[in-house]
């Protein structure tokens, strides 16, 4: 095994953010976009049909004044960023069709991303078990939606 310096360790790393950055964006802009529409879609279908679900936002914990509603709307973007970053590096090894790779995908990073932050959300705040069990739900769908797109667009992703 070859042991690399901390200057070609780093040179290496600078080559590969240049070679896949325009790629990860791309994939962010798309799959941000579709998790984007089909979420609030989705989130105003809830609210219709399971209003009981909601009340629990009405609560101090949440910040509701409009202040800082953008970073509400900036969430699929932020989400893709990360999971296009995830796709760029390990989306080669997810094997099957679309809808397949998708669903293992979706459940890799949940549990890998969601399922910790949520178990110390909960553990640290005020909210519900049943609220942070459909915030899982509602992660698990969207990083769905964005591995079906992501697996969509770039069906043979590998690295270098």
């Amino acid at each position: 095994m070859q042991h690399l310096s901390h200057a070609e360790k780093a040179a290496h790393w600078m080559t590969r953010i240049r070679k896949n950055a325009p790629k990860i964006l791309k994939n962010t802009m798309v799959s941000g976009i579709a998790v984007f529409v089909v979420s609030y879609g989705g989130l105003y279908l809830a609210i219709r049909f399971f209003p009981e679900l909601f009340i629990e936002y009405i609560s101090p914990v949440f910040n509701s004044d409009g202040s800082r509603d953008v970073y509400f709307y900036l969430h699929p973007f932020i989400l893709t960023l990360s999971l296009s970053v995830f796709w760029s590096r390990f989306g080669r090894m997810f094997e099957g069709n679309t809808f397949q790779i998708a669903a293992e995908f979706s459940v890799v990073y949940t549990f890998v991303a969601l399922v910790p932050i949520l178990w110390i959300t909960y553990s640290a705040m005020e909210v519900g078990f049943r609220m942070v069990a459909t915030w899982i739900v509602y992660g698990l769908f969207q990083c769905f939606i964005a591995g079906f797109c992501l697996t969509s667009i770039d069906p043979q992703e590998a690295e270098a």
